[in-house]
């Protein structure tokens, strides 16, 4: 009958009246959320987290008197009980004023009346019976269905870092034996972290700075780091969408322009081929000189590429359109941006596995080398591959998961996207394999047969033979058989097979080097662009939501619609991202990549375990992923949490500065009169600008604190979060509340009363209850 009930009040409201009543609803709700009158006067000053009055997790609702004494006062006029319309209106919420409005411009005596009998039908019905999903009480932007969710996250997740950066590494730190520390960071780094990230996500029903600020206000420092990380990271990460876009549009002729090196014509039609392309090869001429054209180094920025400002505006724009109404509209986009690049990559598999030299290159990629595992780096460099490739601590896990129903089972989605993630980078890197090793397979056999008719044209023998001449032997030019072999191109397939990159320089190089060789290769150029356009635009608008998403949850600009809230973020970005359009552009993107993000994700990361770990309390947070999901999270998962997850942090963080100090840092610079790269140090102000990208989102968590510890708020107090939890217990049939076991009071310095901690209690179980109303 409940069911019934709450269907005929739905129903007849939105027929009735244009006043949402899923808004009397959450009304509803957030009176049973406020402390009782007694309790406020008793707990002396505002508490925060665990250990609000309001922030209780029995959910128990305060009965209807003390609502009424809470918001109505005890003095009335006229009828007893009915509540003076002035004393009234000084009590109501925002949410009541607004309803109010509404209902008086539509009528006030029909409203009254319809108010009035589903007042009747609530005061009947009571609450939700068991076995009813409580969810449908959140008033929160949902997800239209849990697959837009999960194509999301996992769009997010899987971006250019799958494809470029893995299979890099991969064969880079060992082959096959690579696979190991990447393994065991997954398991101690990555899936831990992706679970809480959702987890407090739907729990909290808030953005990253939201989530971290309701947990205690000393804490808000993280969420605003994690929207300065985000917003940094995605001022560049568009630029790679404009590249993408450009060559997808360079795609559409044939012969494709980097497949062959530009001619120089004169007056009396006679040419000479390009020198600086002629020293280089074409796909790195294209690149460096027709795509970005490159500055000899960062402190000379020469021309501004209108080209790529172009398609920068582009990128921005697809941005917006992608992101104009929110999940709404993101989580339609999803559908395209998520699948294409599997299709594309299963494409590219079934073509790779039947080019030449396929074999060579994959046995390049797995074949084992145990003695790198004793390397420090390859281990810094699997726990960093791990922790960037699934998009931790930009806070867009945190966002996404927020719109989720509070019953989603979150641990399920943890592990799903971590698998994904960790399988697309396998499946990326065979695929880019495959394709290296007939590009390496093909450039060693030229290499033989131009040897072979060098040796044949000038000794009548070839390169087989050679080794039986003399090498004093004269061939037919007069020069000896020792100073030709000198001059002659070294052939060697492992040297092509190491000859590999990562980043832009797999994608816009060595690959496109190697779809010059298929037949028909624009169309391949077009599919592979198409599918880097569609990786990078996803993680792209996913990076994006992580910074609108916290900016309306703090209501910076309450009265701006959110999507003139985006338009007018993208509108911003794209003109900031021109800089990285000049001829030194590409330098600077190379800094951005480097530094705005690494460090400081990291130390965001260490901070989001402490947060939840010492703060929140780590078995009320166990006790609440029981509610959202019917099962508590294993002791593995907590240690993790804890104890593993943080320290692995804190030694990458202290490595990578080591690196640092050690080997010291800077840019691969284009050299036009020899058509190669050479390493440059970063100048003194761009060693500054470094320090102010890890600073001005680092800075962020201690400066929140210091500042709330000297009694300035430059955060608003957050309201406590609709969770439902007895409605949870009876909907998950939790009818036993769960007691710690001696091994969990062991590790994790769980009391007899239920607070954690040596010395400093997190939470308390006997305070929640006596707080709550």
């Amino acid at each position: 009958m409940a069911n019934v009930a709450q269907l005929i009040r739905r129903q007849s409201s939105r027929e009735l009246l244009r006043v949402p009543l899923d808004r009397l609803e959450l009304r509803e709700l957030q009176h049973r959320l406020l402390p009782a009158p007694g309790d406020q006067a008793t707990a002396g000053p505002a508490l925060y987290g665990t250990t609000n009055a309001a922030f209780v997790e029995d959910g128990t609702s305060p009965s209807s008197s003390v609502i009424q004494q809470q918001f109505f006062g005890s003095g009335s006029s006229g009828t007893s009980g009915v509540p003076s319309s002035a004393a009234a209106r000084n009590r109501l919420t925002s949410l009541d004023r607004i309803d109010e409005k509404e209902e008086h411009n539509n009528g006030a005596s029909c409203g009254a009346g319809i108010i009035t009998t589903l007042d009747k039908v609530d005061a009947t019905v009571g609450q939700d019976p068991p076995g009813v999903d409580p969810s449908s009480g959140d008033e929160r932007e949902n997800w239209d269905s849990k697959l837009s969710f999960l194509l999301a996250t996992i769009g997010y997740a899987v971006g250019l870092g799958n494809v470029w950066r893995f299979p890099y590494l991969a064969q880079k730190n060992g082959g096959g034996a690579f696979l190991i520390p990447y393994a065991i960071m997954l398991a101690v780094e990555g899936m831990p972290i992706v679970f809480l990230e959702l987890a407090i996500g739907q729990r909290l029903r808030k953005g990253a700075i939201g989530v971290w600020a309701q947990i205690s206000p000393y804490l808000g420092g993280i969420g605003i780091a994690s929207t300065v990380v985000s917003f940094n990271v995605a001022l560049y990460y568009n630029t790679i969408i404009a590249w993408c876009l450009y060559y997808l549009f360079q795609s559409f002729q044939y012969p494709l322009p980097w497949s062959e090196c530009p001619k120089e014509y004169f007056e009396n039609g006679s040419y000479i081929t390009n020198m600086e392309c002629k020293r280089s090869s074409p796909t790195q001429y294209f690149w460096y000189r027709e795509t970005l054209d490159i500055s000899p180094d960062i402190n000379t920025p020469q021309s501004f590429n209108w080209k790529i400002t172009l398609c920068l505006f582009i990128a921005w724009f697809l941005a917006y359109l992608c992101m104009a109404k929110g999940i709404a509209s993101s989580g339609k986009v999803v559908y395209i941006t998520a699948t294409f690049p599997y299709i594309v990559l299963i494409i590219f598999f079934v073509r790779g596995m039947t080019l030449h030299g396929m074999a060579d290159g994959l046995a390049h990629l797995f074949t084992p080398k145990w003695e790198k595992l004793a390397d420090p780096v390859v281990w810094l460099e699997a726990g960093t591959q791990i922790f960037f490739s699934l998009g931790l601590a930009f806070g867009g896990l945190i966002a996404f998961s927020s719109y989720n129903p509070v019953s989603n089972h979150c641990y399920r989605d943890a592990i799903l996207v971590s698998l994904t993630n960790f399988f697309t980078s396998m499946f990326a890197a065979v695929v880019i394999f495959s394709v290296i090793g007939f590009k390496a397979r093909m450039t060693y056999e030229n290499c033989l047969e131009t040897q072979n008719q060098t040796l044949g044209r000038l000794f009548d023998t070839t390169i087989i033979g050679a080794n039986e001449l003399a090498s004093d032997t004269v061939g037919a030019d007069g020069r000896q058989l020792s100073l030709v072999l000198q001059e002659m191109p070294v052939c060697d397939l492992q040297q092509e097979l190491d000859n590999t990159a990562s980043g832009t320089g797999l994608a816009f190089i060595i690959c496109t080097e190697a779809v010059n060789q298929f037949p028909l290769a624009p169309l391949w150029s077009v599919l592979f662009f198409l599918m880097l356009l569609t990786l990078g635009i996803d993680s792209q608008f996913g990076t994006l939501e992580g910074v609108i998403t916290s900016i309306v949850d703090l209501k910076i600009f309450p009265r701006v619609r959110k999507e003139i809230l985006t338009a007018s973020l993208c509108g911003f970005c794209c003109i900031l991202s021109i800089i990285f359009t000049h001829g030194a552009g590409n330098y600077i993107f190379t800094l951005f990549d480097d530094f705005s993000g690494n460090v400081p994700l990291l130390i965001i990361a260490f901070f989001e375990c402490i947060a939840v770990s010492y703060f929140y309390g780590l078995n009320r947070f166990a006790n609440d992923i029981e509610l959202m999901t019917g099962s508590r999270p294993g002791i593995y998962w907590m240690m993790c949490w804890k104890y593993l997850s943080p320290l692995t942090m804190m030694i990458i963080v202290i490595a990578s500065f080591a690196k640092i100090i050690v080997e010291g840092s800077g840019y691969l610079a284009w050299v036009a009169e020899t058509g190669t790269t050479r390493h440059l140090e970063w100048p003194p102000w761009a060693q500054v600008l470094i320090a102010i990208l890890v600073l001005v989102s680092a800075l962020w968590i201690p400066g929140i604190a210091v500042a709330r510890m000297f009694g300035c708020q430059p955060l608003a107090d957050e309201p406590p979060a609709w969770f439902p939890a007895k409605e949870l217990r009876e909907f998950r049939k939790l009818d036993v509340r769960h007691e710690p076991s001696t091994m969990e009071k062991f590790l994790f310095c769980i009391h007899e009363d239920g607070s954690e901690g040596l010395c400093c209690p997190t939470s308390s179980s006997s305070q929640s209850k006596a707080n709550s109303p």
